[in-house]
């Protein structure tokens, strides 16, 4: 559930971590949710691109983008992170280059912090949390560092788009 961030928002959260046995875990183990200690953050409003992938930093820009979306029957991959998600940030470089090889497919990141509604809206409990998107429908969704399966549901999905437009 998600709370004001003086209530401790996250306390509820689960953050997993998958892919890092070089880090002493084991695969499949859960990380404790870590807690966010800083205040809010400032909405700032105009979509960032970070390497391959779209920030958006208002929920106003983000749904004028989303609306625009269902226009199209283009793959949309969002990244749910926060800066304090440590298996989030191990997932940055996966993005980018997936977004890098997969120029087909819009990569968008949002920060659960800054946009609250928008993880609420699509149910994110844990994560890093991955919701691929067509024409507005959520299609498809990857929870935890899991490089190879959202790998496998990117190319799925991305092909199904190809075969439609042949």
């Amino acid at each position: 559930m998600f709370r004001h961030p003086t209530q401790n928002h996250w306390a509820n959260v689960r953050v997993f971590e998958f892919d890092s046995p070089s880090k002493g875990g084991k695969r499949g183990t859960e990380i404790p949710a870590i807690q966010q200690v800083s205040g809010p953050s400032f909405a700032k409003t105009t979509p960032k691109k970070t390497s391959q992938a779209l920030e958006f930093h208002s929920s106003n820009k983000w749904k004028a983008h989303f609306e625009a979306s269902k226009a199209n029957a283009k793959l949309m991959v969002i990244d749910f992170t926060a800066t304090w998600c440590v298996p989030c940030r191990s997932m940055e470089p996966v993005i980018n280059e997936f977004a890098a090889k997969y120029t087909d497919v819009e990569f968008v990141k949002i920060d659960v912090d800054e946009l609250m509604g928008v993880a609420q809206e699509f149910g994110v409990q844990a994560m890093p949390t991955f919701v691929l998107i067509k024409k507005g429908r959520v299609i498809d969704k990857v929870t935890g560092v899991r490089k190879e399966e959202l790998q496998k549901k990117i190319e799925k999905h991305r092909t199904n788009n190809i075969i439609m437009h042949k």
